[in-house]
């Protein structure tokens, strides 16, 4: 604030009977000289503020004053702050100079006339914008899915910022007027991720924040499928699972624990686990069960080791002669991969079977 220093009391009548000559009785008091009523200036916080002043002539008496006191009487400076100056282009300008401008510095400035006909007093508000800035913010949360969840976003600045809150994701929802508190009541797992806060005013770019919000959810299987194998090979299983926190894996056959010894080899990752088999027996063929866990709850899921039958070697067709517009009736089994092609002689025709 644009304060005033006290005079020292020895000077103290010399200061009082300056301002008897210089300020009117019942300061402020508007003259309608000056045809207007108070002017505003709007001033962002940290830039310097110019509040313009003008006499008549070189004769008259000024001063500045505020609610704190007085600022300049003359040339003879009153405030202690160091950041306020006189500013004069021409011998008529009286302008008050504020430089690096706070909030504190807002209010009603006077510039006080005294000429030889009446005093004139012209009033300036000094308006401080102020960027917005978030001054407080909740923290990251993890919260079970179907919780309600809050999340707080305060913010400071001239004019107050506008809060919006924003879901960002592909398709992020942008929630319009929740202002400080966004309220979500029973949250799934697709509104968990960063959540972004943006506090904006007119005086300079908007504040952002993030929030990040984990939300805890029991396993679903994704995706198991079965595979057939050869005997004497290698085989695996493979089984997905969709969960937070992320699940723990078991592999079971017949209600017996599966670990990774004999042959058998098991690894997990987040999300994801395969059971491989190194070299494929009779006994390895059936079923098996994949169990996924974490502390809200437990799935499973069922998967096949299937035997896989290699083809027969096919066995060539021999040539028949037959007459001229008969017909021949096959029976073929055909117990290979290949289809088997018979031809008819003397017709050109391929015919599969």
């Amino acid at each position: 604030m644009v304060g005033r220093v006290q005079p020292d009391r020895k000077q103290l009548p010399l200061v009082l009977l300056r301002l008897l000559c210089l300020l009117p009785t019942g300061l402020p008091v508007r003259s309608v000289d000056f045809n207007r009523g108070t002017d505003n200036i709007t001033v962002r916080q940290g830039d310097t503020a110019i509040l313009r002043c003008v006499v008549e002539d070189k004769n008259s008496k000024v001063a500045w004053l505020n609610r704190s006191g007085i600022i300049f009487a003359g040339h003879d400076k009153w405030s202690l702050d160091p950041r306020v100056e006189l500013e004069k282009r021409h011998s008529l300008e009286y302008s008050l100079r504020i430089q690096k401008v706070d909030v504190y510095d807002e209010g009603s400035y006077t510039c006080s006339v005294q000429t030889q006909h009446e005093p004139k007093t012209s009033q300036v508000y000094l308006i401080v914008q102020v960027p917005p800035k978030i001054s407080n913010i909740s923290s990251d949360v993890t919260v079970n899915e179907g919780s309600n969840v809050t999340l707080v976003c305060m913010a400071n600045g001239r004019p107050e910022p506008v809060i919006t809150w924003r879901h960002l994701t592909p398709t992020g929802r942008e929630f319009e007027g929740e202002e400080e508190y966004l309220e979500i009541l029973g949250i799934t797992r697709e509104q968990s991720g960063k959540y972004e806060c943006k506090a904006a005013n007119e005086v300079s770019s908007a504040d952002v924040r993030q929030v990040k919000v984990t939300v805890n959810y029991p396993p679903t299987i994704t995706e198991s499928k079965s595979n057939e194998a050869t005997t004497g090979r290698k085989a695996s299983l493979k089984c997905e699972a969709s969960a937070v926190p992320a699940p723990d894996f078991e592999w079971y056959r017949d209600d017996t624990r599966i670990n990774s010894a004999n042959g058998l080899e098991i690894k997990s990752t987040e999300g994801q686990s395969s059971l491989t088999v190194t070299n494929v027996t009779e006994e390895h063929y059936g079923n098996y069960t994949c169990v996924a866990a974490n502390n809200l709850g437990v799935t499973n899921a069922s998967l096949v080791l299937f035997k896989r039958v290699s083809p027969t070697i096919p066995i060539p067709i021999q040539g028949i002669k037959l007459p001229k517009k008969s017909s021949v009736r096959f029976a073929a089994e055909n117990v290979g991969m290949m289809p088997q092609r018979v031809r008819r002689p003397g017709s050109g025709m391929d015919r599969k079977c």
